[in-house]
């Protein structure tokens, strides 16, 4: 990997909802995934979404842009080694989230970088608790946030996807930090 870039930009909340938020259109899409209503920071919740972006006025949208190098670029991976180096760069956001979670405090909560995975299988499968739930946190998309919007055109990238057995030129995590309590 050539390395990773940390993007970073303040928003108004009520012009980034007006622009980016669309609860009902991103719930459906969330229906559409394995993780729907089996990882607890994804819907359905048991709260209203729009009470979160309701209680702060600024997000700082907090992005790692992962590069790749030649080598990594030319390789064509078989099925599993491709979501094997899918998996590795997944596990990764870990620790990208502890730069999140550092500017976090009490008027301010931490949004995770995609789908939470702290736990090998999320209790909410099982009917129980959260088993971190000082550590889970929500993401942009699913309290509704069109991230590809977003990184287009808050940053200027495209969000990229593996094709073809090929990584693609960066991947893009996305979270943030919604914070000036109202």
């Amino acid at each position: 990997m050539k390395g990773i870039e940390k993007l970073t930009a303040d928003v108004n909340v009520d012009e980034f909802v007006e622009n980016y938020v669309d609860i009902d259109r991103f719930e459906a899409l969330c229906q559409e995934c394995d993780n729907y209503g089996k990882n607890w920071n994804c819907p359905p919740f048991d709260f209203d979404v729009e009470d979160v972006w309701n209680s702060y006025s600024k997000l700082k949208i907090i992005a790692f842009k992962m590069n790749f190098d030649d080598e990594e670029l030319s390789t064509n991976f078989s099925d599993s080694e491709l979501e094997f180096v899918l998996k590795r760069l997944e596990r990764m956001k870990v620790r990208l989230m502890n730069e999140i979670y550092a500017l976090e405090d009490e008027n301010s909560l931490a949004l995770f970088l995609g789908n939470c995975n702290l736990c090998m299988k999320c209790t909410r499968e099982f009917g129980m608790p959260c088993k971190m739930p000082f550590k889970m946190r929500y993401s942009i998309e699913s309290l509704g946030g069109n991230v590809d919007q977003i990184i287009e055109d808050v940053f200027g990238f495209k969000i990229l996807y593996a094709q073809n057995n090929h990584l693609p030129e960066y991947m893009i995590f996305v979270g943030g930090i919604l914070y000036d309590k109202k």
